[in-house]
């Protein structure tokens, strides 16, 4: 009889506030022990009623991001398939409403045989089921477990006594990762560790002892601070990790591998010692650092009136996508983030002749109305500019409407989704997605997941991948319309990529020859871009983009600035 493969569990808590990288911790920790030549995989809980992320506002809860399998996630997720350069699956995402809803349905199915069914302990044990249903189907060495909040908060209790029981049942299976904030208050000019003494202590009010600390701050932590921290919060002082602000995300497997961290779990949950080898990894981080040129991209889109704590997690994947490829090709990417309502009204002309500044211009997805004609304007002005331009799903279908418009003479054509009276619906919804809406029915009920696409010959999307069928992430209602297309093809555009079928229009782009590069995708390229494997399209774009640099520029500095600009 085969011996039962021996798995370990590391849970990811956060201490005294939310937001100061739980994700990246999680992430960079399973790329520390994937390099050791464990097999890792991840979970994300989500404390939040909502069954999936879809349903979300993305200014409060960031990026919605799709797996293959077509699961709304939060961006963490993101995170975890980038770090690992994996697929994950809706195994590996969970939220209060989905534990409680299956808990609820095998009540209704008479599952529990009776009994009475109560928060304690049943809905840890569906978590609990959970996390090991994923565990066996990664076949993990080590499942990391990311549990969203802050300790103390009412929300995610269920999953810490989920937790509490798994480490009471198996004591060297699971180890318990505090990521928490060491605040320099201004006034006072010192580093205080007191909050994170409270957070320990929250902590162990639920029964719970941190193994590992890791400790972000402004600056890295002195060694009296990690004494401090180790003498109050029952650790060891090694296992007290520093981890300050830096320029890049990439950069943290690289700093928690030199501060041990990998060894230190290892030691604490009884993993035998293993050479690491990060050198692909290194070898990435190493050309982030050392660019010989930089490429400016501006992003023109909407989410962009509340600040610019908004603007990373709402396209936290473009974002990403575009670093990682600019790296690859040795730039610096400078993005802006653009107002797209800049492009409309009385200053329209004067601030459209700003983006001759840009090298690249990129409208992501997104939904509605707010803003949509300063995109087509943008989208418009990059076409007849020559400046590289790539659309993104709702980016793809305003680059239709505006080729509609303004070259196949369809004067006034629109998407449905906004003017659903329009002479020429050149998007239009779905005929399976009008059920839903008619019926009021809108969560994860969009096109979602990976679908795959044929891609023409001779054709800036095949040379691009290289391959004649591709299959990439979807989340949208709407579609090119059948209908219209002899007309926009007669005028010129070039439907590179379609469903197998042909029936669903998945790239539409102009040849080389007529523009340096106007592209845009009906699916979310964005999605599968990893650190070491770039995405082509992405890719593409900035050679074109970088070729409007003359001459070439030598920089030097931080890597990756980000800002909202709005010009007007």
């Amino acid at each position: 009889m085969a011996t039962r493969k021996k798995r370990k569990y590391i849970f990811v808590v956060g201490g005294v506030m939310s937001g100061v990288g739980k994700g990246i911790a999680s992430s960079s920790i399973g790329t520390v022990l994937k390099a050791r030549g464990l097999n890792v995989t991840a979970l994300k809980i989500d404390p939040y009623i909502n069954v999936d992320a879809g349903t979300m506002n993305p200014t409060e809860h960031g990026e919605v991001f799709v797996l293959d399998d077509g699961d709304e996630t939060d961006q963490d997720m993101g995170n975890y398939e980038r770090f690992f350069n994996t697929t994950l699956s809706r195994v590996n995402y969970m939220t209060t409403g989905r534990v409680y809803l299956e808990v609820i349905r095998k009540e209704r199915n008479l599952e529990y045989k009776g009994k009475n069914v109560e928060v304690v302990p049943d809905i840890p044990f569906e978590v609990i089921r959970r996390i090991e249903k994923a565990t066996e189907k990664a076949d993990a060495d080590v499942t990391i477990i990311e549990i969203g909040g802050t300790i103390g908060e009412y929300q995610n209790i269920i999953f810490l006594e989920a937790a509490r029981m798994m480490k009471s049942k198996n004591p060297q299976d699971v180890a318990f990762v505090m990521v928490s904030y060491l605040p320099i208050p201004s006034k006072v000019g010192e580093m205080k560790t007191k909050p994170t003494q409270y957070a320990a202590r929250t902590l162990n009010g639920v029964g719970i002892q941190a193994d590992i600390i890791i400790a972000r701050s402004e600056v890295a932590l002195d060694h009296k601070r990690k004494e401090k921290i180790a003498l109050f919060c029952n650790i060891q002082p090694e296992s007290v990790i520093s981890a300050p602000d830096i320029d890049s995300i990439y950069d943290v497997p690289v700093n928690f591998e030199r501060d041990n961290l990998g060894a230190i779990l290892c030691k604490t949950l009884k993993i035998p010692s293993r050479p690491t080898n990060l050198s692909a990894w290194k070898s990435f981080v190493k050309k982030s650092k050392s660019p010989s040129k930089e490429v400016k991209i501006g992003v023109v889109g909407k989410y962009f009136d509340s600040g610019d704590f908004v603007l990373s997690d709402v396209y936290i994947s473009v974002l990403e996508a575009l670093k990682i490829s600019a790296y690859h090709l040795g730039a610096k990417p400078v993005i802006d983030y653009i107002n797209s309502k800049d492009f409309e009204g009385p200053q329209r002309e004067k601030n459209l002749q700003k983006l001759k500044e840009y090298h690249g211009i990129l409208v992501p997805g997104g939904f509605g109305s707010t803003g949509i004609e300063g995109k087509i304007n943008a989208i418009q002005f990059a076409r007849e500019k020559k400046i590289p331009y790539f659309g993104l799903c709702y980016g793809m279908q305003l680059l239709v409407i505006e080729y509609a418009r303004n070259v196949a003479r369809l004067k006034g054509a629109h998407t449905t989704e906004v003017d659903p009276k329009t002479k020429y619906p050149v998007i239009d919804i779905m005929e399976d997605q009008k059920k839903h809406m008619e019926k009021g029915s809108f969560g994860a009920t969009m096109r979602l997941g990976a679908y795959p696409a044929h891609l023409k010959k001779e054709t800036v999307a095949r040379s691009a991948y290289n391959e004649e069928m591709i299959s990439e992430r979807h989340r949208h209602r709407y579609e090119v319309n059948p209908k219209y297309i002899p007309d926009i093809t007669k005028a010129g555009l070039v439907f590179s990529g379609t469903s197998p079928d042909g029936r669903l229009m998945e790239i539409a782009e102009l040849p080389e020859r007529q523009h340096p590069f106007f592209l845009g995708t009906q699916f979310h390229p964005e999605f599968t871009a990893r650190p070491l494997n770039p995405h082509p399209l992405f890719t593409r774009f900035l050679e074109a983009a970088l070729k409007r640099i003359k001459p070439p520029i030598k920089i030097a500095g931080k890597v990756g600035g980000v800002k909202q600009n709005t010009i007007a």
